[in-house]
């Protein structure tokens, strides 16, 4: 497939790490001879220097050939015109990141249909909706559902009295076997372990659990965790995530929002009629003492400055807060969140580049994911006829190293599949793979 991708910023560029990985013929414009040198430096992709609104520069890329143009820079304007020429020169998809809501309005003027996208994402909605699938899921360091919401796939940091700790994996499955789970991933340190039943977990792990929707209490507490409802959150930073997250958190919880700018604090109590604004600085200890940080269940900081958002989270565990939740720009620091003392921390642009993902890919899957801090993707798709994997039981197959199946829907019931279990075509089957092996386990699943 060849994919064009209009701006090189971190976005385009973790789209292009993942795309070239799967062979695919990519193509990175950017108008930055820095970020192409950079591109060249990391990535195996053709990098270009030049505009995404240049029909010189799309032309040069060969757009008129590709299957896809996804327009990714911070520039909405750009993007709209970079998909419109892309359209109008001969690609056959398109995707926009747009950041403002006012393109996504029914009745607005100048829309996606205008400029010929077919697919839209709001990066700052996208992370608000994953803080507040976080909220919802307390002890969770990551929440991704799969098969209509009837599978979960938790995130789970496990503390020094976990009793997970020092057990492996075979046993803790054998005690338990009144509890349908899979661990499809632990990630330690710098490390994703796709893990046997010999795997021992470990204090600091990060445990990745694939389990049925009704079971998810009884996993966290077999992990030593407690899921419990938070009534009072506060958020600092009233940006677009801020705003986002509060208004789809207010109907349900009290919110209190700290905004430093005063003209924003005021668009923000008119805005969110159910939260309590308060104008001021998140890094004034005294200001959240008084405010009352320490009643809080959870804190949120999602202002534009990431080391902000570190050291008031730090401050808030400091005082007793349950959960911290904070936004960072840079994609290092996401698998240290859990060695500096942070619950969790996401990335909007990740985030974004995941639903992009899971737009491009196409036949037999479904939806692609990935996890902050984990170097694989958990595919959902559908096993196809003649599939390899349809003709023998699990166990008698050669499956992809670095591949797990975390669970199979078979005429809408869903399982977390043993060695015993035989997969049949049109199944749906929701796999953890690690990079190496994503292009074996499309053929694995796919007709031959």
């Amino acid at each position: 497939m060849k994919i064009v991708i209009v701006g090189g910023g971190e976005v385009g560029m973790h789209l292009g790490r993942v795309l070239a990985k799967e062979n695919h013929d990519i193509i990175i414009v950017d108008k930055d001879a820095r970020v192409i040198a950079k591109i060249n430096e990391q990535l195996d992709v053709l990098a270009v220097e030049g505009s995404g609104t240049s029909p010189q520069c799309m032309k040069k890329v060969g757009v008129e050939n590709a299957d896809i143009c996804i327009a990714v820079t911070t520039s909405d304007e750009v993007n709209l015109i970079a998909c419109l020429l892309a359209h109008r020169m001969g690609a056959q998809r398109t995707v926009a990141r747009l950041s403002n809501p006012e393109y996504a309005k029914d009745d607005t003027v100048l829309g996606p249909d205008t400029f010929h996208v077919d697919y839209v994402l709001n990066p700052e909605l996208v992370a608000a909706q994953e803080i507040v699938r976080l909220i919802k899921r307390s002890e969770a360091t990551d929440v991704l559902e799969f098969a209509g919401g009837k599978v979960q796939l938790l995130g789970i940091r496990l503390e020094a009295n976990s009793p997970l700790v020092n057990r492996k994996l075979k046993d803790l499955v054998k005690d338990h076997q009144h509890i349908t789970f899979r661990a499809v991933a632990i990630s330690r340190g710098l490390r994703t372990i796709v893990p046997t039943g010999n795997d021992v977990f470990k204090r600091g792990d990060q445990v990745f659990v694939m389990t049925l929707t009704q079971h998810i209490a009884e996993v966290l507490r077999l992990a030593g965790k407690h899921d419990k409802s938070f009534d009072d959150i506060m958020v600092l930073g009233g940006g677009k995530i801020g705003r986002f997250t509060a208004g789809l958190l207010q109907k349900d919880v009290r919110i209190k929002m700290i905004e430093s700018n005063h003209d924003k604090s005021l668009f923000l109590a008119d805005e969110l009629t159910n939260a309590l604004v308060i104008e001021g600085d998140g890094t004034d200890i005294d200001l959240l003492a008084t405010e009352g940080i320490m009643d809080m269940d959870a804190f949120i900081a999602v202002t534009d400055d990431e080391e902000t958002n570190i050291i008031s989270c730090l401050m808030a565990k400091h005082l007793g807060v349950a959960k911290t939740i904070a936004l960072v720009d840079k994609l290092d620091y996401i698998p240290l969140a859990g060695t500096i003392g942070l619950d969790v921390a996401i990335n909007k642009k990740l985030s974004a580049a995941n639903l992009i993902l899971k737009f491009i890919r196409k036949g037999l899957v479904i939806s692609v994911a990935t996890l902050h801090g984990v170097d694989a993707e958990v595919i959902e798709m559908v096993v196809q006829d003649k599939s390899p994997v349809t003709r023998k039981k699990l166990s008698e197959l050669h499956f992809p190293d670095g591949a797990l199946i975390g669970c199979v829907t078979h005429n809408g019931s869903v399982s977390i599949p043993t060695g015993e279990s035989r997969i049949s075509p049109d199944d749906t089957v929701v796999v953890f793979t690690l990079p190496r092996a994503i292009r074996d386990v499309e053929k694995f699943f796919g007709a031959r």
